[in-house]
């Protein structure tokens, strides 16, 4: 039997969270189902003996961003090289399936870049090599910050140059285990500002304008796996028309 290692946080509410990533949910417990009989007319005397009913759960508030999911190309922009960039019920799931390597940049301080010559010199130290559909999982152990108000801000970033690279090896899905492919978003508006350059701000999602690509944010649980020889699975929410999803995200070893 494979070992399946789980990837994905755990779907609840957490009190530090900012707004933009607050999940809420309410809970219905088994009792409460009974005030249901009387829409389907089952009378209450043929309520099944000693049976306290159904559980229901209702998702009152989460954003398509706020927990482990597959950012679509319409994310990045509404056009990929001058034609209309795919939401998520349009990427293809063979996308979404394949060899899994990890890139250990965990040597990386907040708000480092991650550059071309970083990815040679760990695929070049664990033997991964990347080719035409494989999954790429940097791993920065982001992920034991996750439920701290300063989420956001911890982490290094993904250069444009090193998505590029990535891509041009044939990677259509790539993913991290902090909040964001790219630097930290209130680090990116300051070195914006100090060095007065407008090409900076997402320097790696605008990637996704010139060329197809998605990718994973929020990934937990990195640690856990070897640097290749590992399938990755991970299949969004068929979400109409929209620029990410919620994904369960697993690594199978066989």
């Amino acid at each position: 039997m494979p070992t399946i290692i789980d990837l994905s946080k755990l779907i609840e509410y957490k009190k530090n969270d900012p707004f933009y990533m607050k999940v809420k949910i309410k809970h219905k417990p088994h009792p409460k189902s009974k005030f249901l009989i009387r829409f389907i007319g089952l009378p209450k005397r043929l309520f099944p003996n000693g049976w306290p009913g159904w559980a229901d759960d209702m998702i009152t508030q989460m954003g398509v961003h706020s927990t482990t999911h597959l950012d679509a190309p319409w994310h990045f922009g509404p056009t990929v090289n001058g034609e209309k960039a795919k939401t998520i019920d349009e990427v293809p799931l063979d996308w979404c399936y394949g060899e899994g390597i990890v890139l250990d940049m965990t040597h990386k301080e907040d708000n480092d870049p991650i550059t071309v010559q970083d990815v040679e010199a760990d695929l070049k130290k664990s033997g991964a090599q990347i080719k035409e559909g494989t999954i790429v999982l940097v791993r920065t152990d982001c992920d034991r910050f996750q439920g701290q108000a300063d989420f956001p801000a911890k982490g290094p970033g993904v250069t444009a140059d090193a998505t590029e690279w990535l891509i041009d090896r044939g990677v259509r899905v790539m993913g991290i285990d902090q909040w964001g492919w790219d630097m930290p978003l209130k680090a990116q508006a300051e070195l914006a500002k100090e060095t007065g350059n407008t090409e900076i701000f997402w320097e790696a999602h605008r990637v996704g304008t010139r060329k197809e690509y998605c990718h994973i944010e929020q990934l937990v649980n990195l640690k856990a796996l070897p640097a290749h020889g590992f399938k990755v699975a991970l299949f969004p929410l068929k979400i109409k028309g929209g620029s990410a999803a919620p994904a369960r995200v697993v690594a199978i070893i066989e």
